[in-house]
């Protein structure tokens, strides 16, 4: 191997997985993410947990706090949240870190009131028939959007699997993109 090619695969960049409540790092969604950052050099960092069953409203956001926090204890260039985990958004607000959040709980005010003080780029992903997903709050957070008509919670469509593979592939792309303008050279 040339050393210039050696040097291509060097890490550059951490990048922080935080899953969902039942979505995992290992999940398509995470599965492709990371590829995407690993080919633009990233380190990929995942956060594993089990949510415990009892856990209140209140709750949560410490919870999930207290899960990612240890993983910010190195160096981190970005996060990258899939619902529960965008409960992350005040520490990547609090520490200027931009961010990924896949199907953010825009629902939730803690979690806009976040993303409202970010100051670094964060791009947001989510489905139209999501219930979590707020379609004119999202415009108005960030350029950075990515929205699926008809997609759920999980980035699933009605209808052929292939639907789902595009918003897939849409993802991706915007994820492509996103690093891209965000460690443009």
């Amino acid at each position: 191997m040339a050393v210039d090619d050696e040097e291509a695969t060097v890490a550059q960049r951490r990048a922080v997985f935080i899953p969902g409540m039942g979505y995992d790092t290992r999940a398509p969604l995470f599965a492709y993410a990371g590829e995407s950052l690993r080919r633009a050099r990233f380190d990929i960092h995942e956060i594993s947990w089990e949510y415990p069953a009892g856990l209140t409203d209140e709750q949560r956001a410490p919870w999930v706090a207290e899960r990612v926090l240890p993983a910010l204890t190195e160096s981190t260039d970005l996060l990258v949240g899939k619902s529960l985990g965008s409960l992350a958004a005040p520490l990547a607000a609090d520490r200027a870190l931009p961010a990924i959040w896949l199907t953010p709980l825009l629902h939730l005010p803690e979690v806009v009131d976040a993303l409202r003080r970010a100051e670094a780029p964060f791009l947001l992903v989510g489905g139209a028939a999501d219930r979590t997903w707020d379609s004119a709050t999202a415009r108005r957070l960030t350029p950075h959007l990515v929205e699926i008509p008809e997609a759920d919670h999980s980035l699933m469509l009605p209808g052929p699997l292939v639907r789902s593979a595009e918003a897939l592939g849409r993802t991706c792309t915007a994820i492509e993109e996103f690093v891209q303008v965000i460690w443009a050279a």
